[in-house]
């Protein structure tokens, strides 16, 4: 092999190894974090889920600084979203529980939006992160669409998990309207984001 030969080869091998580097590294810029404002009404939703799983509801965690984003937490993050929204076949509520609005863990293979949420809030609790930084959150799709995302609180700002895609973004490069999510201290109490108008999701009040 020429010399001119080996360095393509090098030089591509080096290009692969950049890109795929960048797939997993933290992003060089940072997002910012949400303003939240005082409590608002739970998503009737996540009342009926607290109704069936009253331990989950009314957890006070401790520790509420955001987590610290390092390497290996923004690979567990993309992980995570990834290895859930794989694993979850999209249906909704109705066809699958035969009512709107039932708020469960996918145990089944199956689920709405609310569910991926749950699952990937379960799964990053179990690899040690906080409730504290992991909040079912809703928002508004750009089509006027309700719809659940976690956020995930950072000392780098606020990420999205999202089941309509694998990359995990700042909240504000999504497109989403932000509306409501769970408070930092009570896993059971919901705060408003900015001036959120009225929500697609049903609540209770």
């Amino acid at each position: 092999m020429t010399s001119s030969a080996m360095t393509r080869i090098l030089r591509l091998c080096a290009a692969a190894g950049l890109a795929i580097s960048a797939h997993w590294a933290v992003p060089a810029w940072a997002a910012g974090a949400m303003t939240t404002g005082g409590l608002t009404s739970q998503p009737i939703g996540h009342y009926d889920f607290c109704k069936l799983n009253p331990s989950e509801c009314n957890i006070h965690p401790v520790d509420l600084e955001p987590a610290k984003m390092t390497d290996s937490l923004w690979r567990r993050l993309i992980n995570v979203t990834a290895k859930v929204n794989a694993a979850v076949k999209p249906m909704s509520d109705l066809d699958h529980y035969g009512k709107d609005e039932v708020w469960a863990y996918p145990d089944d293979g199956y689920g709405d939006c609310e569910d991926y949420v749950l699952e990937k809030r379960r799964q990053l609790y179990r690899l040690g992160m906080s409730l504290a930084d992991l909040l079912i959150t809703v928002v508004r799709k750009p089509d006027g669409e309700g719809h659940s995302v976690l956020t995930v609180r950072t000392d780098k700002g606020d990420y999205v998990l999202d089941n309509l895609t694998d990359k995990v973004k700042a909240w504000d490069a999504t497109g989403y309207r932000f509306l409501k999510r769970q408070a930092i201290d009570n896993t059971g109490r919901w705060v408003s984001i900015r001036d959120g108008q009225a929500v697609l999701v049903g609540s209770v009040q």
